[in-house]
């Protein structure tokens, strides 16, 4: 049984979420509503929202969880190849921030492989935004000859970044946008990007799968603490290369 939640009720234990096998495996709650006070309850209890227009807000918390440690990320050679003619070539940029309507707008209209439309509706727009306007949710951006290519977004808290999504309209960018997060993340000592669900494409980045009652743990330990400066560029991703280049060693 799926709790309907009115506006002031608190989230239910997470062990409610319904178990694999259900159809739903994950969904723990159900909501007319989308406020900014109820996303930033969620991310700090490890719940997320997911739906689509026409449904009410169902809120999330599956088992296992997909995270990325920053630590693991995982550069191929090819991507390392991309990641140093970024930086030495002027005309690519990474900005911060630079404008995460329109981040999240872009990635609502990208395609998707078995999958019809967006869970990124309007309503989810505004919420975020509202989230970014209060510094709880930041774009990293990919930029080439002054126009935007690629880029993600997602929301912090702590030492803590939930990934939302993330597109690419030319070959990488969304990948450069990653590489220079994962960067910024190491250097301030963030050991946990949540990426949510499972995917081939994020598994071919080094993310994987941890038990729900460890990623609540480690929310538990993160979300309070000091929060992460969201100032940097494309300098960042020389740490990536550097480590990319003694792994391969």
């Amino acid at each position: 049984m799926i709790t309907w939640l009115a506006t002031d009720d608190p989230f239910p234990c997470i062990e409610r979420a319904l178990a694999a096998g259900s159809g739903a495996p994950g969904l723990l709650a159900a909501s007319a509503e989308l406020l900014p006070s109820r996303l930033i309850d969620a991310y700090s209890h490890g719940i997320f929202p997911w739906y689509s227009d026409g449904q009410p807000v169902l809120w999330w918390s599956p088992d296992p969880r997909m995270i990325l440690r920053p630590d693991e990320f995982k550069v191929s050679p090819s991507l390392r190849k991309t990641l140093k003619r970024i930086v030495r070539d002027a005309v690519w940029e990474v900005r911060v921030d630079d404008d995460f309507a329109a981040v999240m707008r872009a990635c609502a209209q990208a395609p998707r492989h078995g999958q019809h439309g967006t869970w990124i509706t309007a309503d989810i727009v505004e919420a975020y935004c509202s989230l970014h306007h209060a510094g709880q949710a930041h774009s990293v951006e990919t930029w080439c000859n002054g126009q935007r290519v690629g880029g993600l977004y997602g929301v912090s808290l702590g030492r803590m970044f939930f990934g939302e999504s993330m597109y690419a309209s030319v070959t990488d960018a969304s990948k450069i946008a990653l590489a220079a997060l994962v960067g910024h993340l190491r250097q301030h000592k963030v050991e946990v990007i949540d990426c949510q669900q499972n995917t081939a494409h994020l598994a071919s980045l080094g993310a994987r799968e941890i038990t729900r009652q460890a990623f609540i743990a480690h929310v538990q330990a993160s979300v309070d603490t000091e929060p992460v400066p969201w100032r940097f560029d494309k300098t960042i991703l020389l740490d990536v290369i550097s480590s990319a280049a003694s792994t391969a060693k």
